[in-house]
C-alpha cells in the first residue's frame, strides 16, 4: 500500500523527497521491497553513516531514506533532522510513538511531532494503534492532526457516526480472495493467509545438565541483586549481563560456555590493567537492546563484559574463578553430546520426516550466534543436512545478483531446494520471504513476545499454500520455562477464541522488555517464585486481546463487505474491460512508430521479445518533466495474457 501511495504522489509530482521511519530490523525490508516491487531506490540512514561525514546533514542530502525510529529520537541526530523538509513521510510500527507516560511526552512522540510538522503527507501504519487508554490514543491521533480527534469525545462521536477519513483498518485474519461461485449459487470467499499453528515441544531436563542450570541461576540471582541495588552504569551493564546469562542458558550450552569465557577472560584482562572497567553512562534503554541484531549485541556485550560490582583485586579473581568454573561444566555437559534440547531436536526432525525427505525444508531460529554455530555444525556434520545460515554479521546482498555470504544469497539457495535447513537469528525475522517453507523451529523462545510473531511472518506470507507448523522448544522444569511455557499456553487459548488476530497483539498485551523486566526482578529478590505467573500473565486474558483487537481503530475503520455490490462491479468491469488482444495490437503500432522492435513469440499469443531499449526513448527520460522510473537497457519478456504470465513466469 505504501509503495502505491508512493507512486501516486511521485507520478502527481508531489513527491520526491521521501523519508520513512521504522524498527532497526525493518529498514533493509522496506529498501528491499520498495526496490523490487516499485523500482524506488532508497538509501538506510545510519549512526555511523551521519558520524562518517561530519559537518554535511545527510537528511537534506538525500532525497529518499529508510531510517530507524530510535536512531531518529535521538538527541544528537534532531538538531539535523530539523532542517529537513519531507513531501512525505510513512512511520511504520506508528503506535511506538505513543505518548505513553502520564505526564511528559517520550522522546519517540517528540520525534512523532517533528515529523508531523516537517511534511506536507503523513501515513502512520500500525497493527494496534489503540491499548483501551483513550486519552493515550487521542494524543496519539494528534500526530496526524492536532485539531482533528484532539479529545476522547470527538473519537467517541467519530466511531458512533462512522466518519473515518484518517483511517483505514486491513488485517491478515480478513483479507480474503475474490467471491467464487459455488455449485449451489451462493458466493463463498477464500482466506488469502493460511493458519498459524503452534506447538510446544516441551521436556525436562536432568543430571549434570540440571545441576549446571542450578549453579548459574544461583550466580545470576547474586549478581542481579547485587546490581538491583544501585542505578549507576556498572550496575545496570551487570544486571544486563546476568539476563543475558540466564538466556543464553535457555537457548544452548554452547551459547551459555562462550559467554561465560568471554567475561571470565575481559575481566582478567581489566585486572591486569588496575581494575579499569568503568563504563559510561551511555548506555542504551530496554527498548534500544531489544531492537539490537545478534551482531549488535554481541558488540556491546563485549563492550561491557568487564563491568564488575567487585570492590578490589581479590573479588575479582573469585569472580573469575566462579565463571571459569561454570564455563567448565558447561563444557562436560557439552562434551556429553546428551543435551536434552538437542535430542528434542533430532527426534523432532525424525518424526517429522525430515530425515527421510530431502525435499522438505525447515526453517529453524535462534537468539544468538553462538547457537547459529553451533546448531550449523551438528545439523551439517553429524546430521548431514544441507544447512544455510543467516545472521546479523551478513551483509544484505545485492537484489539483483547476491553473492556469497549474504542474507540474500542463503534466501535464494533456501528457495531453490540447495540448503534444506535455514538456521537464523533475529536478523531474519524482518525482510526474508521464505514462504517456500511452512515449518518453522523456534529453538529458543524470545522474551520480546513480538519476535515470535515476525519469527512467523517469515512463512506466514501472501503466497503460503500449507497451513504454518510452528514447534516451540521449551525446558519446563527451569523457572524461565516454565513462566514461558504457561504464556504459551495461556495464547493458545485465546486463539481458540480470537483466532490468529492474537499474534497481531500480543506486544500491545506484553511490552518487548516486560518478560526481562519481570525475571530480573526475581532473580534480584523483588519477586518470589508464586509471584511470577501472576505478574506476567496479569493482563494475558481473552478479555484484554478481544478489547485490543476491537480497539477504537476498528470502529473508525470500516469493517463491512458489500459483497453484492462487489460482484456488480466486478461483472461489469468484465464487460468494459479492454481485452488482451487490444492491448497487444496497441503495443504493436506504437511500438513501430517509435522504432521499438517487439518480436512476437511463436507459440504463445500477444508475447512479446523486446529490444533494446531505443536511444529515441532516452531523449525523452532526459526531460524534466519524466516522473517515470529511469528506462531498463532492455527488458524481459512480457504478455498481455493473464494465463501465460502466470503459467510462464512473464511481466
Amino acid at each position: 500500500m505504501s509503495g502505491l501511495l508512493i507512486r501516486e504522489l511521485k507520478l502527481r509530482g508531489l513527491a520526491e523527497r521521501i523519508l520513512i521511519v521504522c524498527p532497526a530490523n525493518l529498514a533493509f525490508q522496506w529498501q528491499r521491497e520498495l526496490k523490487e516491487k516499485f523500482d524506488e531506490k532508497f538509501v538506510v540512514m545510519k549512526g555511523s553513516d551521519i558520524r562518517e561525514q561530519f559537518g554535511v546533514n545527510q537528511w537534506t542530502d538525500q532525497d529518499r531514506v529508510t531510517t530507524s525510529l530510535d536512531l531518529a529520537k535521538r538527541n544528537d541526530i534532531l538538531p539535523g533532522l530539523k532542517q529537513a523538509r519531507w513531501d512525505l513521510v510513512i512511520v511504520d510500527e506508528a503506535h511506538r510513538m505513543s505518548w505513553s507516560l502520564p505526564a511528559k511526552k517520550t522522546a519517540r512522540y517528540a520525534l512523532g511531532e517533528l515529523l508531523r510538522d516537517s511534511t506536507d503527507h503523513l501515513l502512520l501504519l500500525t497493527a494496534t494503534p489503540h491499548k483501551g487508554d483513550p486519552a493515550n490514543f487521542s494524543l496519539f491521533l494528534q500526530l496526524l492532526d492536532p485539531d482533528a480527534y484532539a479529545d476522547t469525545t470527538s473519537i467517541r462521536e467519530a466511531m458512533n457516526n462512522g466518519r473515518a477519513p484518517f483511517y483505514l483498518r486491513r488485517t491478515k485474519e480478513k483479507m480474503v480472495f475474490f467471491p467464487e461461485l459455488q455449485p449451489d449459487g451462493s458466493w463463498k470467499a477464500k482466506s488469502i493467509f493460511t493458519k498459524r499453528i503452534p506447538r510446544t515441544v516441551d521436556f525436562h531436563i536432568d543430571g549434570d545438565e540440571y545441576d549446571l542450570y542450578r549453579a548459574v541461576t544461583k550466580f545470576v540471582k547474586r549478581q542481579s541483586a547485587a546490581a538491583a541495588n544501585s542505578e549507576n552504569p556498572q550496575a545496570r551493564a551487570v544486571g544486563f549481563l546476568t539476563a543475558l546469562f540466564q538466556r543464553r542458558l535457555a537457548s544452548s550450552t554452547f551459547s551459555l560456555r562462550s559467554s561465560l569465557a568471554n567475561r571470565a577472560t575481559r575481566l582478567d584482562e581489566a585486572l591486569k590493567k588496575a581494575l579499569n572497567t568503568t563504563i559510561t553512562a551511555d548506555l542504551p534503554d530496554a527498548d534500544e537492546l531489544d531492537e539490537m541484531d545478534d551482531a549488535e549485541r554481541d558488540k556491546f556485550e563485549r563492550q561491557i563484559a568487564a563491568a564488575t560490582l567487585s570492590k578490589n583485586a581479590d573479588q575479582v579473581r573469585t569472580e573469575i574463578g566462579e565463571l571459569r568454573d561454570l564455563a567448565a561444566r558447561a563444557k562436560l555437559v557439552e562434551d556429553a553430546q546428551t543435551e536434552t534440547k538437542l535430542c528434542k531436536l533430532k527426534d523432532l526432525l525424525t518424526s517429522e520426516g525430515f530425515f527421510t525427505d530431502p525435499g522438505k525444508r525447515l526453517l529453524v531460529f535462534t537468539e544468538f550466534r553462538d547457537t547459529l554455530d553451533y546448531l550449523m555444525k551438528v545439523l551439517k556434520e553429524d546430521w548431514k543436512f544441507t544447512v544455510g545460515c543467516i545472521h546479523g554479521g551478513m551483509h544484505a546482498g545485492d537484489p539483483v545478483n547476491p553473492q556469497p555470504g549474504t542474507r540474500l544469497y542463503a534466501e535464494q539457495r533456501f528457495k531453490k531446494g540447495d540448503t534444506q535447513v535455514l538456521v537464523a537469528t533475529e536478523a531474519a525475522g524482518e525482510g526474508i520471504n521464505l514462504q517456500c517453507c511452512h515449518v518453522l523451529f523456534n529453538y529458543d523462545i524470545p522474551w520480546n513476545p513480538n519476535r515470535l510473531e515476525q519469527r512467523m511472518g517469515r512463512i506466514h506470507r501472501y503466497g503460503q499454500d500449507k497451513d504454518c507448523l510452528i514447534f516451540n522448544f521449551v525446558a519446563t522444569n527451569t523457572i524461565e520455562g516454565s513462566v514461558l511455557q504457561k504464556l504459551l499456553e495461556k495464547l493458545q487459548e485465546i486463539r481458540k477464541a480470537l483466532d490468529d488476530a492474537v499474534f497481531n497483539v500480543v506486544g500491545e498485551v506484553l511490552p518487548a522488555a516486560q518478560i526481562e523486566r519481570v525475571l530480573c526482578d526475581y532473580d534480584a529478590g523483588k519477586l518470589g517464585e508464586g509471584d511470577l505467573e501472576d505478574e506476567l500473565l496479569k493482563d494475558v486474558d481473552e478479555g484484554h486481546f478481544r478489547a485490543i483487537c476491537q480497539n477504537a481503530l476498528e470502529g473508525l475503520a470500516s469493517k463491512k463487505l458489500n459483497l453484492s455490490m462487489l460482484i456488480e462491479r466486478k461483472a461489469k468491469a468484465q464487460e468494459r474491460r479492454v481485452v488482451p488482444e487490444t492491448i497487444a495490437r496497441f503495443l504493436a503500432e506504437a511500438a513501430a512508430r517509435v522504432p521499438f522492435a517487439l518480436k512476437p513469440v511463436n507459440q504463445l499469443p500477444h508475447t512479446f521479445d523486446p529490444a533494446k531499449t531505443p536511444h529515441t526513448l532516452r531523449t525523452y527520460e532526459a526531460a524534466p518533466d519524466w516522473k517515470l522510473p529511469v528506462l531498463a537497457d532492455k527488458y524481459p519478456r512480457f504478455t498481455t495474457e493473464r494465463d501465460a504470465a502466470k503459467q510462464h513466469s512473464l511481466e
